[in-house]
């Protein structure tokens, strides 16, 4: 018997963690197992021919909200092309489904809820050895005309029962990066999630996460994301793999998922040991709202969470990458734009804003009606309205995140931000106007370059009616534009000030020529630009800066910039 497993990811650059997970557990028990994975983006008939081309008797899909829609197409395709072919659904997507999945779908043979790796060896273990599956544990069967649902059972306690799929093989390390788990389960109950369903947190030994952990740093896999909700549950387990990876880590870089309130001093003070580019922490705020985080049974010290975040920023290498949720239970327009300011203050690297979904089997789902919260029925149950936020505020609050990513997230609009920041009153209320005039213009609809993302918030400052701010904030858009793109002398933008005096032309030549003597014969280009500032930094003089370009071969462009001011 032939088994393939598949999947379909939103990018090639991704993995599957479950797939390699359920051909170890299967390993040959099963008759051979396959894995194959796709993308939601290839042809239909693409992936039907090379599905159907192997000639497999069963077929068994990891469901996702990302892959739900697309996947359901293909059983339907795959079940008319092949009626004897048997096609098994699993993943957290179709957990929750019930009888009406099979109603919809007569292709279907079988659906397993929760954790797949012993309901699916049991199955295919049985019709390997040429019977008929009665009832299974997890597992909801097409059997004839009927449906048999078997009862509910816990999952794997013990985790190192699942072979390494590393070890084994079964894990492609070419895409770039790795998904990787140590654990399953989380310690908290937050109604949005999944993870509510299972706050027992389980385990891999040390011994095995040791094990997979060095193979995949000895193989030089560029990056591992840590997909455990939690990774950070128990102190000293976590000491104790931050120290294995600092001790054998080459060139791997590591995400972790972690609450920062749990982190302790024996912790932080290791993590000032982590070298530059080597760790990224993503901290799920959610909410500054403790009345918000409340009515999602969420327990955080908010204190101490910002206080830890403050000083990882300060003394540690550590990339912070910061979450908040829209739309949750309590949260209004302004509380929310309250909260964004609240993490920028803290600097984060990144800061991700996604409106909250309502995802089938979280409880927050279950209390929609009761909380009066309205959602788009079809993947990713994205949140509609709340009781406190209507559905214009909600897109405005995508709007706003899109602008985040665009400008604070690409790190090419420091200066701009800090200046619309104070010119607005907050950092929330300058996105807020900008998204605004953006949406005003139409320009969501399109992507744009960075050199169109400057032009058009330039033009918004220029019919900006408050005309006394608007030259700082044009000064710090052409400041921040100059220090991330390479201006040429025959293409340089309206938006520069480029007329010099005789002693700026002197003191520009002379940099240039002391920048050029610096670098002689390490195989480095330079070229520059000089402009004229007026009041840029708080600086009320004619400032004339010059912008070095260095470039080497297989190198990141670097930017040396230096200023003169003349005298009154």
């Amino acid at each position: 018997m032939r088994t393939t497993l598949a999947t379909l990811h939103s990018k090639f650059i991704h993995n599957s963690l479950a797939l390699p997970c359920l051909a170890a557990y299967c390993d040959n028990h099963c008759g051979e197992v396959l894995i194959r994975e796709f993308t939601v983006h290839e042809p239909r008939e693409s992936i039907l021919a090379m599905l159907l081309g192997e000639d497999p008797d069963v077929i068994a899909f990891s469901v996702y909200i990302w892959n739900r829609c697309t996947t359901l197409d293909l059983l339907d395709a795959l079940a008319v092309a092949r009626p004897q072919l048997r096609i098994i659904l699993g993943g957290p997507e179709v957990s929750f489904d019930s009888t009406e999945l099979f109603d919809h779908h007569p292709g279907l043979t079988a659906l397993i809820q929760g954790e797949g790796e012993e309901p699916l060896r049991t199955l295919l273990m049985t019709w390997q050895q040429g019977q008929q599956p009665d009832i299974i544990p997890r597992v909801l069967l097409r059997k004839g005309d009927k449906l048999i649902s078997g009862p509910d059972s816990h999952p794997l306690v013990n985790l190192d029962q699942v072979p390494s799929p590393l070890r084994m093989g079964l894990t492609d390390l070419d895409r770039g990066f790795v998904y990787y788990e140590t654990s399953r389960g989380c310690p908290f109950h937050c109604s949005f999630c999944l993870s509510a369903r299972d706050n027992h947190v389980r385990s891999y030994s040390m011994e095995r996460i040791y094990s997979d952990l060095l193979y995949l740093m000895e193989n030089r896999v560029p990056k591992v994301k840590l997909v455990d909700r939690t990774f950070n549950y128990n102190a000293e387990r976590t000491r104790a793999i931050f120290l294995f990876i600092l001790e054998h880590n080459q060139s791997t870089h590591f995400h972790f998922e972690i609450a920062g309130h749990l982190l302790d001093e024996p912790t932080m003070e290791l993590l000032t040991r982590v070298p530059q580019d080597t760790f990224q922490f993503e901290i799920g705020v959610q909410s500054t709202s403790k009345s918000t985080l409340e009515s999602i049974d969420r327990n955080v010290n908010l204190a101490k969470l910002e206080k830890n975040i403050q000083r990882l920023r300060k003394s540690s290498h550590i990339h912070l990458h910061l979450d908040l949720v829209a739309g949750l239970p309590g949260d209004s327009f302004d509380s929310f734009l309250e909260s964004i300011d609240r993490l920028i203050a803290l600097f984060p690297h990144h800061l991700q804003i996604e409106p909250v979904k309502l995802l089938k089997g979280s409880p927050l789902r279950d209390q929609a009606a009761e909380r009066q919260l309205r959602y788009d029925p079809n993947p990713p149950y994205t949140i509609l309205t709340s009781q406190e936020l209507s559905f214009d505020e909600i897109q405005r609050l995508q709007e706003i995140s899109r602008l985040i990513d665009l400008t604070y997230n690409s790190g090419n609009f420091q200066s701009f931000l800090t200046e619309l920041s104070k010119t607005t009153g907050s950092f929330a209320k300058g996105l807020a106007w900008l998204a605004g005039e953006w949406r005003r213009r139409g320009l969501f609809r399109f992507p744009m370059n960075r050199q169109a993302l400057f032009q058009n918030i330039i033009n918004i400052v220029q019919e900006r009616e408050n005309a006394s701010s608007n030259r700082k904030l044009l000064e710090s858009l052409a400041y921040d534009y100059a220090r991330c793109e390479r201006i040429v002398i025959n293409r340089i933008p309206d938006f520069f000030d480029t007329e010099l005096d005789s002693v700026e032309q002197e003191w520009v030549q002379k940099a240039v020529q002391s920048k050029t003597e610096e670098i002689k014969g390490h195989g480095i280009k330079l070229q520059y630009f000089a402009t004229v500032f007026t009041t840029l930094h708080s600086s009320t003089q004619r400032t004339v800066y010059l912008f070095c370009y260095l470039t080497a071969t297989g190198q990141k462009m670097r930017v040396v910039e230096d200023y003169f001011i003349g005298e009154d």
